[in-house]
């Protein structure tokens, strides 16, 4: 999953504001081996997630052009990363395959029902509010239970319903590699598993590097995700990164 973050301040600093960059970064990524695009229009970075959020009319205008824009040049699917059930119905309407919701369908109660009434494939992400928990793993993988719950009860087919545990999201440098070393305790919940661990802070506060200069820390991460069991990565580097997928698949699954 190629990440396309239609936003001035993106985390990684790969946010593009420009309908023509947008679309030629979702092109590169297709040609890179990308399997899917997933496109963003508020940025997750720590100091902006405890407020109120971006309005959904500012997201909207955001993304909406890029998705239709996409949607006409990608053979890819399109997916639309986004916890606002307004946000993900107009995206759909203009093109995007499925929704990513990094608050797995629990921020806004009208999500799971716009999923379910539109027929599309959902990922459910494990966030929360600080880094307290009773146990880790478990308390994630009933999070996601719930969340997989939700979309049910919504009228999402169970094949339909991808699980991401979240990293960097409400977890520690120590909680995120915890999450990779058992990444296969998630294979119990059923689904395929979605991480995207692509130049997040664990890696630099781990390795002490800056956001541009952890490409290396990434490749690492997707490698001994594949090898625990993930099905799915989400990056920004995708050409470096598919070669590393493809080598890992061949280990791991012989592929």
């Amino acid at each position: 999953m190629g990440i396309v973050n239609v936003t001035p301040d993106s985390f990684s600093g790969d946010g593009v504001t420009d309908l023509k960059r947008a679309v030629a970064q979702a092109q590169a990524m297709e040609r890179d081996g990308a399997d899917l695009v997933d496109v963003g229009g508020e940025s997750t970075r720590p100091e902006t997630w405890s407020g109120p959020g971006l309005p959904a009319e500012q997201e909207a205008a955001r993304v909406l052009p890029v998705i239709a824009a996409l949607r006409g040049v990608l053979s890819v699917p399109i997916s639309i990363d986004t916890y606002k059930a307004e946000v993900a119905a107009a995206a759909i309407g203009a093109g995007a395959d499925l929704v990513n919701d990094v608050w797995g369908l629990r921020r806004d109660p009208k999500m799971a029902a716009t999923v379910g009434a539109a027929g599309v494939p959902v990922i459910v992400m494990h966030n929360q509010q600080g880094t307290e928990y009773q146990a880790l793993i478990s308390d994630i993988r009933e999070s996601l239970e719930e969340s997989v719950g939700l979309a049910v009860r919504a009228g999402v087919a169970v094949e339909r319903i991808i699980c991401d545990p979240g990293i960097g999201f409400g977890k520690t440098r120590e909680q995120n590699l915890e999450i990779i070393r058992r990444l296969s305790d998630f294979r119990g919940l059923g689904h395929p598993i979605l991480i995207g661990p692509s130049r997040k802070s664990f890696i630099g506060k781990t390795l002490d590097l800056p956001v541009d200069e952890r490409l290396e820390g990434t490749a690492a991460a997707v490698a001994l995700s594949i090898a625990g069991g993930a099905d799915m990565v989400r990056v920004h580097d995708v050409g470096a990164m598919v070669r590393v997928v493809r080598m890992a698949d061949a280990v791991v699954r012989g592929a």
